[in-house]
């Protein structure tokens, strides 16, 4: 009021006392209302801080969960929604061929700590960071559904496009968010494929916000393996191990090289890349085409099968002649077969319908074949590249 006066410009509409005592009442009026927003106020935050208190544990049921958080931390959660796998993906061990230490590896700190508790205790605990590198296309993603399948764990299953926001602070705080995520429902396993391109090397021409990324990865798996972590298991995959972040590599406990598949594993691959399809090969065959693989990744010989079963389908449209078959019930089937076959009919793929066909069989030319047009895809560099780093940092 003071300062009013003081302010007030020393006009003729002062001198109107009508006019003095309304401002006054506005005056007392503003007044008034700032000391009652103000108790109400401070009333609010020692509410909030009781509430707090009051919460305790840091286990909450999915109902005071869901009360707890704040309408951001709810839009975070429901973007991260979608890593969580609801269907196991049904990869047995079996399905992966060879890999015996990446298994044992998994198996040591996935299912074993679930199954006997009471053999980690004290000083003993399961990894709590086990990274999988080696060259592209030798199983480490397959291995990833494999650890879901066989695991009673939830399963998070995300990459760099999951986590990375265009929006300044809200990727450290989807970092953030989805080990929170993983605590409430541990057991629990992150798998992050292509960690490198999150968490790759620091270096001076790097952005603020993938240094900041980096810095909450740091944070967070910090805390992974404490007591109230110990569920938690951080599973990484990458092509280039030497290209992480040395604080983010510390972080992996257990580093295991994924190396291209040896000739048991090759030609186990081949049986399960053929599965029930026609086949004539023997196990002959199978080795002989194991030993002509040298040097191809998984992925290269799941492609080479691929080219390999669609030369049946080439011989159907290609031929120019077919011979009857008889099937069961006497019913006529036709399959392709040589001019010089004695019953051999002149007609083409068109003239036969749709339920009158028979697949013609796989045969190891098939494959020869399929091998001349399907090269490996990994390099000698690559591979002595991932030897280097086995033998200073990683775990054959």
């Amino acid at each position: 009021m003071m300062a009013m006066k003081c302010t007030w410009p020393p006009d003729a509409d002062e001198k109107n006392e009508k006019l003095k005592a309304l401002i006054r009442s506005k005056f007392v009026e503003y007044l008034d209302r700032a000391e009652k927003l103000k108790e109400h106020l401070a009333k609010v935050q020692n509410e909030a801080v009781q509430n707090k208190g009051a919460s305790g544990s840091t286990t909450k049921s999915a109902d005071e969960g869901e009360e707890s958080v704040d309408a951001e931390t709810k839009k975070l959660r429901s973007g991260l929604s979608s890593v969580i796998l609801s269907e196991r993906p049904n990869v047995s061990w079996d399905d992966v061929a060879g890999l015996s230490t990446a298994k044992d590896a998994l198996k040591e700190a996935v299912i074993l700590p679930i199954k006997f508790p009471q053999l980690f205790t004290g000083k003993r605990k399961p990894w709590s960071g086990i990274l999988l590198y080696g060259p592209p296309g030798t199983g480490k993603s397959y291995l990833a559904k494999a650890i879901a399948t066989q695991s009673n764990s939830t399963f998070f299953s995300v990459s760099s496009s999951d986590l990375v926001s265009k929006w300044m602070g809200e990727s450290e705080r989807l970092v953030k968010q989805l080990f929170a995520m993983a605590r409430e429902a541990r057991p629990s396993i992150i798998f992050i494929d292509e960690v490198d391109s999150l968490c790759g090397t620091r270096s001076e021409g790097e952005s603020e916000a993938s240094r900041r990324i980096k810095t909450e990865f740091l944070v967070q798996m910090n805390g992974v393996g404490n007591d109230d972590q110990s569920d938690v298991l951080v599973l990484g995959a990458t092509n280039i191990p030497w290209a992480l972040d040395v604080a983010i590599k510390r972080r992996f406990e257990k580093r295991v090289y994924i190396p291209l598949p040896d000739l048991d594993a090759r030609r186990r691959m081949f049986e399960l890349n053929i599965g029930s399809t026609p086949c004539t090969l023997t196990a002959k065959d199978y080795r002989n085409l194991a030993e002509q693989t040298e040097g191809y990744s998984g992925s290269d010989i799941a492609v080479l099968v691929r080219e390999a079963l669609m030369q049946p389908v080439r011989r159907v449209m290609n031929a120019t002649h077919f011979k009857k078959i008889l099937g069961e019930g006497d019913k006529v089937y036709y399959t392709p077969c040589s001019p010089g076959d004695p019953a051999a009919i002149e007609m083409s793929w068109a003239d036969v319908a749709s339920d009158e066909l028979i697949e013609p069989q796989l045969v190891l030319n098939d494959f020869l074949k399929a091998i001349h047009a399907v090269r490996p895809s990994v390099t000698q560099s690559d591979i002595a590249k991932h030897i280097a780093f086995t033998q200073e940092s990683g775990v054959e």
